[in-house]
């Protein structure tokens, strides 16, 4: 791959100097270039909603009638170039803003001293041979990020639970919390469903519960197993696989994803309003921004209509890396480096999605602000995107290149994430984001 094996020539003394100044002279241009075009931070929202009701008042129907030095910021297009520095010289961060360095500590967990690994995401367990995506750590500009602390987490959540909502990747995120838990108790799963999409687990010593609740495009959908079938997405009724149990939980973390990218037909009112990508050319194409950004809006209106208030943190979305084609036509991450700050930017859909996201949750913040409810933003896009070393890729299945295997039909895995790897550092941005707000003391 480019830019990954480059190789150093030697430089003769007569050209040295010469070299040596031409590159003074880039590095200060491409600095100044990249101030111009960086995105910095606006203060994160801590809100309060009005009471949630189930009269016809509301637009919101569900199926289910019973119903830690550092400030966390948001980044939004448009900042003034000096927004970051102002942050620092007043003594804050922006803990989403930063780059990944070298780490020879390595992970605090192994594949093997942890039980709870999704077989397609146990990278080494399936033959990786680089371990270099191992090693390296997200130090944020201007603070640092503390290294999870599963001892002082515990403690701190005694008699209290959280659910994980979403897709595979927030099942990714849990099993990586699971993983780094486990090094203080070995939690019991108290219940599964069928398919083992909704899941839940309990620490005894500290009656603490962490629950994982099956919603990919968090409203009600079906023809969800067939990759084949069109997506039937109901934009005016949410989830009760999460609404009916949201009031059980102190703290929820939830995020949409890649599922908005399916081909999908769009109903409200028990009619159809359009598509994405569908194959009846009559009906009006919609693309993918409108789908997602309805049902956040309808999410953040159940939440911060809700009397129940848990702490709820939205993740932002999660790119993929895959080059040289999609997962269904031979793309590959083979990538064994972060990238550097500014060599990948992302792809036109991660832009549109995450404006989205940013426009939508600063609506929701000032909603909720007259009510009780607290909408904190896990903004790990970009830490993400210089990670396109951190998935499986052709590792998410057992020894992928083994004697007799045809490397012609290997499939990738770009989008979710090695464990260990990159997104154990998602535990550690919510451990800070939870001392800001008083949920854990160090003291």
């Amino acid at each position: 791959m480019a830019g990954e094996d480059e190789v150093s020539f030697p430089v003769p003394k007569s050209k040295a100097r010469q070299l040596l100044s031409v590159f003074f002279v880039v590095a200060l241009v491409t600095g100044f270039s990249f101030c111009l075009f960086y995105f910095n931070s606006l203060g994160s929202y801590v809100s309060r909603c009005p009471t949630y009701s189930n009269g016809a008042s509301t637009e919101v129907r569900t199926e289910h009638e019973d119903l830690h030095g550092c400030a966390s910021y948001i980044r939004l297009p448009g900042m003034p170039l000096d927004a970051k520095s102002k942050n620092l010289e007043q003594g804050k961060c922006d803990i989403f803003s930063g780059s990944w360095i070298g780490d020879p500590s390595g992970p605090v967990y192994t594949n093997n001293s942890c039980s709870f690994i999704h077989p397609h995401q146990n990278c080494m367990s399936n033959g990786r041979p680089d371990k270099e995506y191992l090693y390296w750590r997200w130090k944020p500009y201007g603070c640092n990020l503390s290294a999870f602390d599963s001892f002082k987490f515990l403690s701190s959540m005694r008699d209290k639970s959280w659910a994980f909502i979403g897709d595979s990747v927030i099942r990714n995120h849990i099993q990586s919390m699971l993983c780094h838990l486990s090094k203080v108790e070995e939690p019991v799963e108290i219940y599964h469903d069928e398919p083992y999409q909704c899941r839940t687990w309990y620490f005894v010593n500290h009656n603490f519960t962490l629950a994982m609740i099956w919603a990919p495009l968090l409203v009600k959908a079906e023809n969800l197993q067939d990759a084949k079938l069109e997506i039937q997405l109901h934009l005016d009724m949410l989830e009760e696989k999460w609404t009916a149990q949201y009031c059980k939980y102190d703290f929820v973390i939830f995020s949409g994803g890649q599922w908005f990218l399916r081909k999908m037909v769009v109903w409200k009112d028990n009619a159809i309003v359009g598509c994405h990508n569908c194959e009846d050319s009559s009906i009006k194409e919609l693309g993918i921004e409108y789908p997602y950004r309805k049902v956040l809006q309808l999410t953040y209106q159940f939440m911060t209509s809700s009397e129940h208030k848990p702490l709820v943190f939205f993740r932002t979305w999660t790119p993929d890396h895959f080059e040289y084609g999609e997962w269904y036509s031979g793309g590959i991450c083979n990538r064994t480096r972060p990238y550097d700050e500014g060599q990948y930017t992302g792809k036109p859909v991660d832009h549109v999605m995450r404006l989205v996201e940013l426009e939508e949750f600063e609506k929701a913040a000032a909603m909720a602000e007259e009510g009780g409810a607290r909408l904190k933003l896990l903004d790990t896009l970009h830490l993400s995107l210089l990670r396109p070393d951190g998935h499986p890729g052709a590792y998410r299945t057992l020894d992928p290149f083994g004697e007799g295997k045809s490397t012609a039909k290997v499939q990738n895995d770009c989008v979710h994430w090695c464990l260990p790897g990159p997104i154990d550092t998602w535990d550690e941005l919510i451990m800070k984001m939870l001392v800001d707000e008083g949920e854990i003391s160090y003291s």
